[in-house]
């Protein structure tokens, strides 16, 4: 049976979101931090940093250099893992830029005050001490959330929501042509963590406490033209229009009279040239604004229930998602993957709650 969410519905957007964020910032997760910044319903709790895109301290700064840009300051930002859990960590400048943002310059993001706590810790003693009230989403690979599960298997029952960016289901990848990218930078970890849900499914954890899945077949709906942030500097009340266009020279800035709409400029730029140099077209893949808009219930999506696993051994196919949709293997669903979107609805909501945002930032 789908699991459907109407954004709006009763038990979503209008209840307080208090919200765990697992990223490895990265132009889309900036996007997606910026748009839950903007929403009054959700109360971002920590966010903790995972490599990836780039190594875990630049994505902590980055996250942290973010949050004073929307005002956010006192969020906690913390590091977990360093690493993948078995493999070399391989990061993508050519993707995100070598600080992970693009063209983007960010505010010195000031003291790290909570250097020296651990995230995984952090997620732990949060979920304990708020049993069935926390949403996590995770937008980076799962390494900080595969130790956590390890340290404590009970995280399952304990956590309210969790939703996952990550996987390819008859759909090619965007690292191999099997694998999604942040599966493949640690699957030993994604391996894990489907696994736990396994263990949990056969021990009776209520369905709608499976990780909701955001794999590429449906992010990748969520294709950017650059003609949005000409929508969002109107929408922001900038003093003049925002072009960014195919012709540009590459690596042109932003002269946009707003700190927000300028940062995201010059970060989707980048991202922009990415995607036309791998002959997708001079356009942005946002997979994290979409998992974004699921962890705060305001995005419409439909989900199956699958069994989920993770390919560690084969060279041939390192890091590809496969996803039971049947019951073959024999097992009970561990996930419920994404099947529907909209892409369309779902811009108009993220130009609309930015454009607030960034004129409070004025």
């Amino acid at each position: 049976m789908a699991l459907t969410n109407y954004a709006g519905a009763p038990g979503t957007k209008d209840d307080l979101i208090r919200l765990l964020i697992d990223c490895d910032t990265g132009i889309d997760d900036a996007l997606a931090l910026a748009y839950l910044c903007s929403l009054d319903h959700v109360h971002i709790r920590a966010i903790t940093s995972t490599p990836g895109n780039v190594d875990v301290e630049q994505v902590a700064a980055n996250n942290r250099a973010l949050l004073k840009l929307c005002s956010k300051p006192d969020v906690p930002v913390l590091i977990g893992a360093r690493k993948p859990l078995d493999i070399p960590l391989v990061t993508t400048p050519e993707t995100h830029g070598p600080q992970g943002v693009g063209y983007a310059t960010l505010p010195a993001p000031g003291p790290d005050s909570l250097a020296n706590n651990d995230a995984v810790d952090y997620w732990i003693q949060a979920a304990r001490a708020n049993p069935g009230e926390l949403t996590v989403m995770l937008t980076a690979p799962l390494t900080n959330f595969a130790l956590a599960l390890r340290r404590e298997p009970r995280l399952p029952w304990l956590l309210r929501k969790v939703v996952i960016m990550g996987g390819a289901f008859y759909y090619q990848g965007n690292t191999t042509p099997t694998a999604e990218w942040n599966t493949h930078v640690d699957p030993h970890a994604a391996k894990e963590v489907f696994a736990a849900y396994t263990a949990a499914a056969e021990q009776g954890l209520e369905s709608e406490k499976l990780p909701i899945l955001c794999s590429l077949d449906t992010t990748e709906r969520f294709e950017m033209q650059p003609e949005f942030l000409t929508k969002l500097a109107e929408e922001a009340g900038c003093a003049e229009p925002e072009l960014v266009q195919p012709s540009d020279v590459e690596g042109t800035l932003s002269k946009a009279s707003n700190p927000l709409v300028r940062y995201l400029s010059d970060a989707l730029r980048f991202y922009f040239e990415f995607h036309r140099h791998y002959d997708q077209g001079y356009i942005a893949h946002v997979h994290d604004y979409f998992a974004a808009g699921v962890a705060a219930g305001t995005l419409d999506y439909e989900t199956r229930p699958a069994t989920i696993d993770v390919e560690t051994e084969s060279q041939l196919l390192f890091g590809t998602t496969v996803a039971d949709f049947r019951g073959l293997w024999g097992k009970p669903a561990n996930a419920h993957v994404v099947s529907r979107n909209d892409p369309e609805a779902g811009f108009a909501e993220l130009v609309k709650r930015l454009g607030t945002l960034a004129r409070k930032l004025n």
